[in-house]
Parts: C-alpha cells; structure tokens; sequence
C-alpha cells in the first residue's frame, strides 16, 4: 500500500498535460472536468477531431490523450495511424472512448497504437483509475530510459578513460591492468603470453621536420596499423610518446616473433599523403614471453622486453630482438 501512495505521489508531483479530441462539446467539457478535477493534470488541449488534435500535439506534446473514435472529418483510427508513424509520437498513450460495443472496433484502435478504452458512456472513477494507471507507466518507462541513458553515459565515459585520445588505443594505466589480469590468469591456467614493445624509429626527426601535427598522423598511422595485424583477443596500447605495446595471449615467444615481424614489414609499406609523401617510417621491436625463468610478474616481463627493444635498436633499429632465454 504505501509503494502504491509513494507511486501515486510521484506522479501528482509531476506537470502534466492532456489532449481531449471528441466532436461533443459536452462530452470534451465532462472528461475535462472529470480528469482535471481529480489532480491529474495542470493544463490540457482539446480538439474536435483527429486532424485538429494531430495538429495541436505537433505544437505541442501531451503526456496523455484522450480520444473519440467516431468523429468527422479525421476518426480516431486515422488519428492513431498518424501518430504511430511518427516516432517522436509513439510515447503518448492513446486512451481511446467509444459508444460502439463492437469488439473488433475496440481491437483495432489498440493494434493501431491505443493503449486502452472506455466506453460511452464513461464512469467518472473508472477513468480516472485508468488514466492514473498510464501515468503511472509512464513515468516508469521515463525513469527506466533516464537510467538506462545514465549507465550508457557511464560506460561512455570509462571507456573514454581507458584510451588513449589520439590513437584510440588503450592508454598506459588501462594496459598494465590488462596486464596484470593476464598474468593472474596465465599462473593460474599455467599457461603463456607475449608482450612486444614497438618503438617508431628517429621520431623525434619526424616532428622536427613535419611538426607535431604531422607527427602524429604517423602515430594514427602506425596505431592502425598494429590493429589491422593483431587478433580480436589481442590488446595494443600507446604506453608512451612514440612507443607502443602489445599483449598477446595464448602466444609464445616464437608466435610473438612472428608477429613482431610481421608488424615491422606492415610498418615498413606505410605512405603518407603530402607533405609526407617522401617520408619513410620504420620501428624497432622487442619480444618477451611468460613464463620464462627470468619472468615473475608484470615489471620483470616488460624489462626483458624492453631489454630486447634497446638491442634491436643497438643492431641499427629497423629489426625485432627476442628476450634472452636463461637456463638457470
């Protein structure tokens, strides 16, 4: 009992407005009457027929209409057929009133769009329990569309919180959560993962020459290009200026490799359009794999791939470099 009075004081709290369309006079003033009296409303519309109501809710929209089927010039079921098509319509609930006892009459004014009837002549309690009803549903289907808008905006912004704003990519923090996730998932699975570090080559001369805003057209390029080479399941990262990272899972270290390179021919066949046109890019590459017995955790993995980045780079760049396998 007191959900239902909490209910029906959130409703009575709110502004709303109705749309009466019958050609009676009488019977416009009596639903008026009946409605307004009962607190339902703050203010209402009322038209003569169907075309004369279309057009007072494209002025302005109602929360509820009440509506006659048998009317001039526009009926109720040309009415309802005209608000169904428009979908900024679809909302309001169509209270349909009908002297006919004809069931199929009643049935197709709600296969078009009416979401219930009474018949004339109408019983004053009975239509107002039955507008208090649909007030009630609506407000239940605003506030259920505001939340499920709210946990949209939410997921919205957390996912605009893991990226990195220029590449897309994931930005660091995100990564090395990924990261360690993974790593909890490969000790207690007991099996293995790779993790490449790829480093554009002499970019600092790319944004010395170009500027930055070319500078990073090549960082979207070369980020587009990591995507177009890894797996669904794989993950990629911007982890600093000119430097990325890549998670592969359920890869060793000769799979890592082999992606590596793969990644370093697709960086390699870039172009650019002007001013860059002449611009030849290309990266170095380190690969380390878990487990391993110079690997532990998270820190140790991306030392020893960094370790294998400064050797390629060591080597003259343009290369991939593996982790060095220890046997302890």
């Amino acid at each position: 009992m007191n959900a239902n009075l909490n209910a029906y004081a959130e409703i009575v709290k709110m502004a709303f407005s109705v749309l009466i369309i019958d050609d009676s006079d009488k019977i416009r003033e009596l639903v008026i009457r009946t409605v307004v009296d009962a607190g339902l409303f703050d203010s209402y519309q009322e038209a003569r027929d169907g075309l004369e109501g279309f057009k007072s809710i494209m002025g302005t929209i109602p929360d509820l209409v009440i509506c006659d089927l048998e009317m001039p010039r526009m009926d109720g079921f040309k009415f309802l057929k005209m608000v169904n098509a428009r979908p900024e319509f679809q909302d309001i609930p169509i209270i349909i009133l009908t002297s006919s006892s004809d069931q199929a009459s009643k049935v197709r004014g709600l296969e078009q769009g009416a979401c219930d009837y009474i018949t004339k002549p109408f019983d004053a309690a009975e239509l107002v329990a039955r507008v208090k009803i649909h007030l009630k549903i609506k407000k239940l289907q605003e506030q259920l569309r505001k939340t499920i808008n709210q946990k949209k905006t939410i997921e919205h912004f957390r996912a605009l919180s893991n990226m990195d704003s220029l590449t897309k990519l994931c930005n660091r923090r995100f990564f090395l959560e990924i990261c360690e996730n993974e790593m909890q998932r490969a000790k207690r699975l007991r099996t293995f993962f790779s993790l490449i570090i790829l480093d554009i080559d002499h970019f600092k001369e790319i944004n010395d020459a170009y500027g930055h805003e070319y500078g990073d057209r090549v960082l979207v390029a070369v980020s587009e290009t990591l995507l177009g080479v890894l797996r669904r399941y794989d993950f990629a990262s911007r982890y600093g200026g000119d430097e990325f990272v890549l998670l592969l899972p359920a890869i060793p270290l000769s799979g890592g490799m082999d992606v590596a390179e793969r990644l370093l021919e697709s960086v390699q066949a870039l172009t650019f359009a002007p001013p860059l046109e002449r611009l030849s890019v290309t990266a170095s590459l380190g690969v380390a794999t878990y487990p391993s017995p110079q690997v532990d955790s998270v820190t140790t993995l991306f030392r020893q791939a960094d370790d294998a980045l400064y050797r390629a780079k060591q080597n003259g760049r343009n290369r991939v470099a593996t982790m060095e396998i220890l046997n302890f």
